[in-house]
């Protein structure tokens, strides 16, 4: 009895050396789970906003390419639109151009996805629907033509043309046109909204506008 006893306690004994060993194990693995589940979502809300640009052909792409940064702060500069919503946009609508096109299926035009109607003016005579019209070359990219239909279209580098595919007139044109929805009030869901009228859009663009404005803040030690 007294051996079997013994026995016994040495058995707990072990079990207790055994438990202490594996507690600081079990605690890393439960840090190191939660911390995977953490990065899963944030992963997943990151790429929510992003998904038909992957489809799209476009690589990933989070950070803002240095390039862009000078024409985003010109435009804020012209339109007191902040730079990081132009750069959240950008984000958004092509992933800071590198999709494959930069014509959307709906006709989209740019590295900012205007419409040719919302570019040139939807007072153009061919201008209805979805806004695509059927507006020569010639008046789409005419800043005269542009300014007497009301259009958003912006000749920003002085070339005497507004071409959404050029990336100076395409930051500038989008700038105007948030400016002329209240982003430079600080209305900037309004805004947001009516660039592309969908809540889904507006949540993805201030995913990316809270991000930047966030690494902005901390780049300039505020």
């Amino acid at each position: 009895m007294a051996k079997k006893f013994k026995n016994n306690l040495t058995a707990t004994r072990w079990l207790a050396v055994i438990l202490v060993l594996l507690t600081p194990i079990a605690i890393v693995v439960t840090i190191a789970a939660f911390s995977a589940f953490i990065i899963f979502q944030n992963d997943e809300l990151k790429g929510k906003a992003s998904d038909w640009l992957e489809q799209a052909g476009a690589p990933v792409e989070l950070s803002i390419p240095d390039e862009y940064i000078p024409i985003y702060k010109a435009a804020e500069a012209e339109y007191g639109v902040s730079w990081t919503l132009l750069a959240a946009h950008h984000r958004v609508e092509t992933r800071f151009s590198t999709m494959e096109t930069l014509i959307s299926p709906v006709g989209a035009e740019g590295h900012m996805q205007f419409m040719p109607c919302t570019f040139v003016g939807w007072s153009h005579p061919t201008c209805d629907g979805l806004g695509e019209g059927n507006i020569p070359e010639a008046e789409l990219t005419d800043p005269e033509v542009i300014a007497v239909y009301g259009g958003y279209g912006v000749d920003a580098n002085g070339d005497g043309i507004a071409d959404p595919f050029d990336i100076e007139d395409a930051v500038f044109s989008a700038a105007n046109y948030l400016a002329g929805n209240g982003a430079a009030d600080g209305e900037l869901e309004r805004a947001i909204f009516t660039y592309n009228r969908s809540d889904e859009y507006v949540e993805d663009v201030l995913f990316f506008y809270n991000q930047y404005e966030e690494e902005n803040q901390a780049a300039l030690g505020q």
